[in-house]
């Protein structure tokens, strides 16, 4: 199990944590929890990766910082 503690750019809205849920909940992670501005992930590595989770908050009209 792996934890990423991230930071998004762009995020202004409440709009824009649903957006980023919403291609998150595409992916097999274990837990989620997205802010205006970051999000905080727990994924099993054999399921996903870090250029997943990057690929899908940037489907989002996203930018991730860290």
């Amino acid at each position: 199990m792996k934890g990423l503690n991230l930071t998004i750019t762009g995020m202004s809205c409440n709009h824009c944590v649903m957006a980023v849920k919403k291609e998150l909940s595409k992916l097999p992670l274990e837990k989620s929890e997205v802010a205006i501005g970051s999000a905080k992930i727990e994924y099993d590595e054999s399921k996903t990766d870090l250029k997943k989770i990057v690929e899908a908050i940037e489907e989002a009209g996203f930018k991730v910082a860290n």
